[in-house]
């Protein structure tokens, strides 16, 4: 997730934010060096991808929340152990019926520009998110408000009309300023290229395909970041970072498995980094556009996850670094389901199924239905070697079945503007990652198929509809599994997607930086505290 909930579930670049609950293996692979807190230095860290927008709300990749999420704070955010706590908000109550919350802000906190935070900025906020105009992903668990009102400067109140169980995590959204965007078209800001929060660090400047710089907030309300600077390099390939982190261009990244076991294990690698390992909170899949005809039928979905050897992908792909994914939650947490009827490795009923579904054995080994090869394009993003070679490998197993199976790489924003917003796409192989609040709402409602929202497939189901409701509908958290559960049970009957693997992060750090706490909730959750000892300063 990003550095404060908002209930979304981000396409995942798995770089350094990748988060983890049931953490393990979370120290640092090589021994920390001492030396006393100081101000100074900078954290240069490596992304592939390149933000889209940094008004938060707009946005829906990793790399724009990723960014904001050191610019803006929201009411609540999660803390090392993945508890709600304050942010923005220094305190609330909930009333009995858990219908009204009633948020006591924090006085004296200010916007980069020196404009004091109010509640009016949450007023505007929650304003926006619900106007039918904003072409934001996340409008629906606020839409679920009855009244919202700013009772005085410093105190904020909501009230729902029925039970929500996401609604104190919901407002994790991160806040935005009145003064700067009410009574403007939010779409057209100048805020997208050059944000205004009230976040630890303060936006400095973007250089277009290079870098995005942010300078430490002086006034910052739990006090300056240690870190002078945080500067956030564009670098589109893995390889290309790895050798940037080895020349000491960048500080920190998301290595690979292959970088993680065979290529950082020396002295000399392990003197200048710290290597970090713990279950991230994400999954990679395999998608379907289900509004084509070709992935209309079920079975032929169902075929194509029968036809891939997830087992096969963890070892030749992330060197059994991860674990199989088999729905939408992380093993583990209280919403998975241990055992549901995903479909496995079996090429057999794979054949079987598209047998049923009316294909045929070409003479050229492609199967063929009403004169048409069965042949279709996985999509995935540039930069990302483990997706490449997830697809290689699904490639050479669906071409064992009959399919013909063309591979599609695309650079980032392009890939999300273009084609998943347009729905220009037949298959794509991308993840998600996950929220710590069970709630799926707006990736696998019916209602969130439109463009710019996450439910991009285009997947509709009304028993899935119903249950996503009843379960954000009750504080009953056994009554919820029983809901998420039964969703998990549909999904693995209608496979929408073909759910592949939850990876393991891996993140390598400089060795300088001091006061990194791996936690439950990864190694990010206390970015301002991190220091460089005087002495070891270079930036």
């Amino acid at each position: 997730m990003t550095l404060r909930r908002l209930f979304t579930l981000l396409l995942v670049a798995l770089q350094l934010s990748a988060c983890g609950q049931g953490a393990s293996e979370q120290k640092p692979l090589s021994r920390p060096k001492g030396g006393a807190p100081a101000y100074g230095d900078a954290l240069i860290t490596g992304s592939i991808g390149e933000p889209n927008t940094l008004i938060p709300l707009l946005a829906s990749d990793t790399s724009s929340h990723e960014v904001a999420g050191l610019v803006y704070n929201g009411l609540v955010r999660y803390d090392k152990n993945l508890k709600l706590e304050g942010d923005l908000a220094r305190s609330w109550e909930v009333s009995r019926d858990g219908l009204t919350i009633t948020f006591h802000l924090r006085p004296g906190v200010k916007w980069h520009d020196g404009k004091d935070f109010t509640s009016n900025d949450v007023l505007y906020t929650y304003r926006v998110t619900v106007d039918p105009k904003t072409p934001t992903a996340y409008s629906e668990d606020f839409k679920q408000v009855k009244k919202a009102e700013a009772l005085d400067r410093y105190t904020f109140r909501v009230t729902y009309e029925k039970p929500f169980a996401p609604a104190l995590a919901s407002w994790g959204i991160a806040i935005l300023p009145a003064h700067l965007l009410e009574g403007k078209d939010i779409t057209k800001s100048p805020l997208a290229r050059s944000p205004i929060g009230t976040g630890p660090y303060i936006f400095k400047e973007w250089v277009p395909g290079q870098k995005l710089s942010l300078e430490a907030n002086p006034a910052y309300w739990e006090g300056r970041p240690y870190l002078d600077r945080f500067v956030y390099r564009i670098i589109p390939d893995n390889s290309t970072m790895y050798m940037e982190l080895k020349a000491g261009g960048i500080d920190t990244m998301g290595l690979s498995p292959v970088q993680y076991q065979r290529q950082t294990n020396t002295p000399e690698f392990l003197a200048r980094f710290n290597k970090y390992r713990y279950p991230a909170s994400a999954y990679t899949y395999l998608g379907y556009n289900l509004r084509l005809p070709l992935f209309k039928d079920r079975r032929v979905r169902q075929a194509i996850s029968h036809a891939i050897n997830k087992e096969e992908i963890i070892q030749g792909v992330l060197l059994g670094m991860g674990q199989i994914a088999h729905g939408p939650y992380k093993p583990g947490t209280w919403a998975y389901k241990p055992q549901v009827a995903d479909p496995e490795y079996d090429p057999a009923k794979a054949q079987q199924l598209l047998k049923e579904a009316g294909f045929v054995m070409g003479s050229d080994g492609i199967l063929v239905k009403d004169g048409k090869p069965f042949s279709f394009t996985i999509m995935t993003n540039q930069g990302n070697d483990q997706r490449m070679k997830c697809a290689q490998i699904i490639q050479r197993r669906l071409k064992r079945v009959g399919i013909d199976v063309k591979i599609r790489v695309m650079e980032w924003a392009s890939f999300l503007t273009n084609f998943i917003d347009k729905g220009k796409f037949e298959a794509v192989l991308l993840g998600w990652t996950i929220g710590q609040d069970p709630d799926l709402y707006d990736v696998w409602h019916s209602s969130k198929t439109e463009p710019k929202e996450l439910n991009f497939i285009g997947f509709k189901n009304a028993e899935v509809d119903r249950l996503l409701i009843e379960g954000r509908g009750t504080f009953d958290q056994e009554k919820r599994k029983r809901c998420y559960w039964g969703i998990q049970d549909i999904l693995a009957q209608e496979q929408p997607y073909t759910f592949l693997y939850v990876p393991d992060a891996l993140p390598a750090v400089a060795s300088r930086f001091q006061g990194i706490e791996p936690a439950p909730a990864g190694i990010m959750h206390n970015l301002i505290k991190w220091y460089v000892p005087k002495a070891e300063q270079k930036n």
